[in-house]
């Protein structure tokens, strides 16, 4: 897919190019940043350049992975990063995330996960948002509930992160929550009983 910049009222989300490397690399600083996601940690300018010029490029050109940075149309200051990757069962995609520190409690991340959600439901044909994070990351889990996810509750062992594995909490958006169509119809488990 050709690399796209999605807009709202005060974010600019587009693709991450090699303008980035610094503010991601000072962004990725943050300890919580490294904590509960999956970046390298110590976070180096070289692991700040391998995502900016090698894996996000790559992951838009494979369509494996949908990468973008997040920015202000202010100011145009680096808020977050945001990722959009394909699953492999078909229609199914997963969502992370990460806030700048000096951005965060300013709703900008629930703001570029629905922006990011709508996208991906209109024009990549996703049926099902996945979103994990691992357990005891609220503010995480905060960002997916204000987006509309429904927790769907506890993977053990869910996520790999520097070598060790973790429980996650995961929740899961479809496109009807959004009021949008899928691409495939959808009977809940509570209308079984009345499915043709």
């Amino acid at each position: 897919m050709a690399p796209i910049t999605l807009t709202t009222d005060r974010l600019l989300l587009r693709p991450f190019t090699p303008d980035d490397t610094d503010a991601v690399y000072e962004a990725c600083q943050d300890p919580d940043i490294q904590r509960w996601t999956v970046v390298p940690s110590p976070y180096t300018r070289s692991d700040a350049e391998f995502f900016t010029e090698r894996l996000s490029p790559d992951g838009w050109r494979d369509g494996s992975m949908y990468n973008f940075a997040v920015r202000t149309r202010e100011d145009g200051a680096l808020t977050g990063a945001l990722g959009v990757t394909r699953r492999t069962l078909s229609g199914t995609y997963e969502i992370g995330f990460w806030t700048a520190e000096e951005r965060r409690g300013r709703g900008y991340m629930t703001e570029a996960v629905l922006c990011a959600a709508r996208w991906s439901f209109t024009t990549l044909g996703c049926d099902r948002l996945e979103w994990r994070a691992e357990v005891g990351n609220v503010p995480s889990r905060a960002v997916a509930l204000r987006a509309g996810f429904h927790m769907e509750g506890e993977q053990r062992s869910g996520l790999l992160n520097k070598g060790v594995r973790r429980d996650t909490w995961a929740g899961a958006l479809i496109p009807a929550d959004l009021g949008l169509p899928g691409t495939a119809a959808y009977v809940p488990a509570s209308d079984v009983s009345t499915a043709p």
